[in-house]
């Protein structure tokens, strides 16, 4: 996680470098550490260094770093003439390193050659197979290819190993969801939900999920994930607050009013429309009687 210091710093450096002022091994090492992809600054700054052999030598063991962050760059900027030559400088120092290969494997992508790709990651594999990386670059070859099937079949056998990555199981639900398979995606955020039950995000999410896909077993739950997401994220997530209202309405036409006596829920969708209607008043009030309209044809309009 980057840290408000963290981007003060790489900030500060960074117009330093930018106007002349020097520190760019110092940026991009920065840069480096953070995890972060500001690829047209270290493409731009690391083959400046690269290039001049007194600041490259002054690197010692260093610059082959360089040389793999330049790379990656490079290919983030489609810029694969540059990737390739400081891949054959790697391949040149280090002949056999399994790292350089996933460099190799990486520019075979970044050119549109999938199946010579794919053939090098399960190559790497097949040395490596709880290699995280190379898993979500097969990820994310299926997703550059259009095929979401394939995407899916990765992720599945991404999180059979590496089953804690949240940010897997939210991809793998969004895939879900573009492929309108919501009973699948509804595990997934149950999954996350588990890992993270103070996340409203998720909350969010599964509410939506299980709102399309309707009967009111499934709207009565997500009427109550949407309001944990309102509890969790202070009363001011306005699609949650939607959502209850929706969820009133269609569970309403579903039970023919034979809901009337459950207070509590009545209390609950008066609250969620006075809520919805004060933040309009605040934030959009030339929207207010739209919103009034719509809380009315839902006939729960405080």
């Amino acid at each position: 996680m980057v840290t408000k210091l963290d981007e003060s710093e790489l900030n500060r450096l960074e117009s330093q470098v930018e106007n002349g002022g020097g520190g760019a091994w110092d940026y991009l090492s920065l840069i480096r550490k953070l995890k972060l992809r500001r690829s047209d600054k270290v493409l731009k700054h690391g083959l400046l260094i690269l290039n001049d052999p007194s600041k490259r030598s002054a690197l010692a063991h260093e610059e082959w770093t360089l040389y793999e962050q330049v790379a990656i760059a490079a290919m983030d900027c489609n810029s694969p003439d540059i990737a390739r030559d400081c891949i054959k400088v790697l391949s040149k120092k280090f002949p056999d390193s399994k790292r350089v290969g996933k460099l190799e494997a990486m520019l075979l992508e970044a050119n549109g050659c999938w199946e010579e790709a794919e053939s090098a990651y399960s190559s790497l594999l097949e040395d490596n197979a709880v290699d995280q990386v190379i898993h979500r670059r097969r990820v994310a070859m299926a997703k550059a290819q259009g095929d979401n099937l394939k995407a899916i079949e990765w992720l599945n056998k991404y999180l059979e190993i590496f089953m804690a990555d949240h940010d897997a199981w939210r991809e793998l639900a969004e895939v879900y969801v573009s492929l309108q398979m919501y009973k699948q995606a509804a595990f997934c955020y149950e999954e996350l939900i588990l890992a993270k039950p103070t996340v409203p995000l998720y909350h969010l999410a599964y509410a939506d999920v299980l709102y399309t896909l309707g009967g009111l077993e499934n709207l009565q739950t997500a009427k109550k994930y949407y309001a944990s997401t309102i509890d969790l994220s202070g009363g001011k997530n306005t699609r949650a607050l939607y959502g209850i209202c929706m969820c009133t309405s269609a569970i309403g036409q579903l039970t023919k009013g034979r809901n009337k006596d459950d207070k509590d829920s009545v209390e609950l969708h008066s609250l969620a429309a006075a809520a919805l209607e004060k933040d309009y008043k605040y934030r959009a009030a030339n929207k207010l009687p739209l919103l009034t309209s719509t809380l009315k044809s839902l006939k729960i309009s405080s």
